[in-house]
């Protein structure tokens, strides 16, 4: 009988332990949680290098500490802010001069625009004056990357969490200061962190386009 009990009871304990839901399935993460897609996160956070943290482009500092119940995602030292927003279309949008520190391995989210006439790019191209077509590896980087086109002209090396790099010439700024106007095609302001790519450079990488932001890491060439 004492052994019979015993079975049971082991029984019991391994239905209980598998009944145990698995962490990470369809869970909405917080803070420096594990996620997959930009979707996996709470809130406004979103999905950096497959964990959920604050989203650069809606200015929002949930996870810099103060009950976000992590560590400042943060990746400048001097603690990048916004200097104030931009209303467009009915919603605020962060204004920022500056960005995170250019390192060997920059984490940056990779966007999509057109730089050919007629595209979502606006205007010309800022560094050349030029329009460019979609078959050209060109991006446009945040203010604070362009750093007043001191990387005009100059090529950077990107790589996707795919494994796969390429490398794109810098032709534009991704304006974080300034945007909602003809210039810009009606655009916001950009985060201080974007690279901004054509469609080349996404279909080098082996991205889909549909996705619209990814998150990369980047580095001068």
């Amino acid at each position: 009988m004492a052994s019979s009990l015993v079975c049971l009871t082991s029984l019991s304990l391994v239905f209980i332990f598998i009944s145990i839901p698995l962490p990470y399935s369809t869970a909405i993460s917080s803070c420096n949680g594990a996620c997959k897609t930009l979707n996996d996160c709470a809130g406004q956070l979103i999905c950096i290098n497959q964990k959920c943290n604050d989203d650069p482009d809606v200015g929002t500092h949930i996870c810099g500490g103060g009950g976000g119940g992590g560590s400042s995602p943060s990746p400048s030292p001097n603690n990048c802010r916004p200097f104030g927003t931009l209303v467009c279309k009915g919603k605020s949008y962060p204004k920022y001069s500056c960005s995170p520190p250019v390192t060997s391995s920059t984490k940056a989210l990779l966007t999509l625009n057109d730089f050919s006439e007629g595209g979502d790019g606006g205007g010309p191209s800022e560094c050349d004056e030029q329009y460019h077509p979609n078959s050209e590896q060109v991006v446009a980087l945040s203010t604070g990357w362009f750093d007043n086109k001191s990387r005009c002209g100059k090529l950077i090396r990107i790589q996707a969490s795919n494994g796969k790099t390429t490398t794109a010439k810098v032709v534009d700024e991704c304006d974080s200061r300034n945007g909602c106007d003809k210039e810009h095609a009606g655009q916001p302001t950009c985060g201080n962190n974007i690279v901004d790519g054509s469609a080349s450079v996404w279909n080098a990488l082996g991205l889909d386009q549909n996705q619209g932001k990814v998150s990369v890491t980047w580095s001068m060439a």
